[in-house]
C-alpha cells in the first residue's frame, strides 16, 4: 500500500522541522509505509521551488491552495505563521485533508473555534504541532505521576525562557505585532500549556501580568515601530482537581536558549525537568533513609520508548527534531484509527481558550475562569 501523500505549506524553521519528520519517519519507526512527499508550498515561487529540491518534495507551488485540490495528498502541514493557520487548516480541512498544525490554532479566539468545529465536521484528524510533549523523559514522568512515585501532586511550576526577542536592537519583525497574537502567552506559553495538559489535565481558572520591556523596535526601512504584544508573561494557575500552579514565560531572558523547567511538587516526593537539558529529569522519593535521600537523575534510555528506535544506548540523547519525527509517527497512528498520543483541535482549543483567559485577567486585572 502506499504511504500517506503529504503536502506542506511553509518552508521557515517549522517547515523544515516538519519536512525532516516526514521524510524520516519510516526510517526511524519501520512499521509504516514511507510518505510520499507530492507538493511544498511557499508564497515565493522561486523559494518554493528551491525547497522542494532540498525537503524531497516532488513539486512546488506558490500557491498554497494548490494543495487542496491535489487528490494525491492526504496530509497537510500548516507550517505557516500564526495569522494563517486558520485558514490554511480549514481550508485543508473542507478539501478532505487531514492536518497537522503549527501551534498555536489562531491568533483570535473566533478563528481557533471555527478550525475546531471544521475538524468536527470533515471527520478528518487534526492535530497539533506540540512536540515537547513527545520527549520519552515526559512521557515516563508522566507514568511515574500516575503510580504515584512523589504522592498526590499539590503544585506545579513552569518556566519557558528563551532570548530571540532579549536585544533592544532587535528589529521589528512579525511576532510584535498583534496580528501575530499576544506575544509570550500564545506564540510561547502554550508549550508549556501542553505540558500541563498532557501532566494533569486542563487549566480551570488564571490570574496574569505581562511586561513588554521595550515599547519601541527598529525598522529595517528606519524609524521604529510600537511593540504591539508581551513578551513577558506571569500567571498564577488552578488546574484540574484543584491543583496550584505558576508559569512564567519570557521571551526576552538573556542566556536561555530554550529552557522550559517544570517542577512538579507532591506529598511524597518531587520532580524536576529542564528541556535544555532534554534528555534527563530529577527525582526525588522522601523515602528511605533521611541521610541519604536526595534527587536522583534519570538518563534517557532505550526502555523509555520510544528513545530505542533512534539509539540503542543509554544516555546518548535525543533532539528537537526527533521528537517531531515521534509527533509525526503518533498522526500516521491516529490517520490509520489507533491511540495515539497528540493533542487535537478540541484539547487545542482549550488551550487556546487558556490564553485567551490570560489575556482577559490581564485587562481586566482579576482571576478568570478558563471556558471548557
Amino acid at each position: 500500500m502506499a504511504g500517506l501523500g503529504i503536502g506542506l505549506i511553509g518552508t521557515g524553521y517549522m517547515g523544515k522541522c516538519h519536512a525532516l519528520a516526514w521524510n524520516n519517519v519510516a526510517s526511524i519507526f519501520g512499521d509504516v509505509e514511507r510518505p510520499r512527499l507530492i507538493t511544498l508550498a511557499e508564497v515565493n515561487a522561486d523559494l518554493a521551488a528551491k525547497k522542494a529540491t532540498e525537503l524531497g518534495f516532488a513539486n512546488s507551488t506558490c500557491n498554497g491552495r494548490d494543495l487542496m485540490s491535489d487528490p494525491s495528498i492526504d496530509v497537510i502541514s500548516v507550517t505557516t505563521p500564526n495569522a494563517f493557520h486558520a485558514e490554511m487548516a480549514i481550508a485543508a480541512l473542507e478539501a478532505g485533508k487531514h492536518v497537522w498544525c503549527e501551534k498555536p490554532m489562531a491568533p483570535a479566539l473566533a478563528d481557533a473555534i471555527r478550525m475546531r468545529d471544521a475538524a468536527a465536521r470533515s471527520g478528518r484528524v487534526a492535530v497539533m504541532g506540540y512536540n515537547y510533549i513527545q520527549n520519552p523523559m515526559i512521557r515516563h514522568i508522566r507514568r511515574l505521576i500516575g503510580e504515584g512515585a512523589i504522592g498526590a501532586v499539590n503544585h506545579v511550576r513552569v518556566e519557558m525562557d528563551e532570548d530571540f526577542m532579549a536585544d533592544p536592537a532587535q528589529p521589528f519583525y512579525w511576532k510584535s505585532e498583534a496580528s501575530s497574537g499576544y506575544g509570550a502567552l500564545d506564540d510561547f506559553a502554550v508549550h508549556p500549556l501542553s505540558l500541563l495538559f498532557t501532566l494533569f489535565g486542563h487549566v480551570e481558572a488564571v490570574v496574569t501580568d505581562m511586561v513588554k520591556p521595550y515599547e519601541t523596535r527598529s525598522l529595517a526601512s528606519g524609524g521604529s515601530r510600537h511593540v504591539e504584544n508581551h513578551d513577558i508573561a506571569s500567571v498564577l494557575l488552578r488546574l484540574e482537581g484543584g491543583i496550584s500552579a505558576a508559569l512564567m514565560a519570557n521571551r526576552s531572558a538573556w542566556g536561555r536558549k530554550g529552557r522550559i523547567a517544570v517542577q512538579i511538587f507532591g506529598s511524597a516526593g518531587s520532580i524536576l525537568f529542564d528541556q535544555e537539558r532534554m534528555n534527563e529529569f530529577q527525582l526525588y522519593q522522601a523515602s528511605g533513609r533521611p541521610e541519604e535521600q536526595g534527587f536522583r537523575t534519570i538518563l534517557a534510555a532505550p526502555h523509555h520508548k520510544p528513545y530505542d528506535r533512534f539509539i540503542p544506548a543509554p544516555g546518548h540523547g535525543l533532539g528537537f527534531n526527533d521528537l517531531k519525527v515521534i509527533e509525526c509517527r503518533e498522526l500516521i497512528a491516529a490517520i490509520g484509527g489507533d491511540k495515539a498520543h497528540v493533542i487535537g483541535f478540541d484539547d487545542g482549543l482549550r488551550i487556546e481558550r487558556s490564553v485567551h483567559a490570560m489575556a482577559q485577567s490581564f485587562t481586566e486585572r482579576r482571576w478568570v475562569t478558563v471556558e471548557g
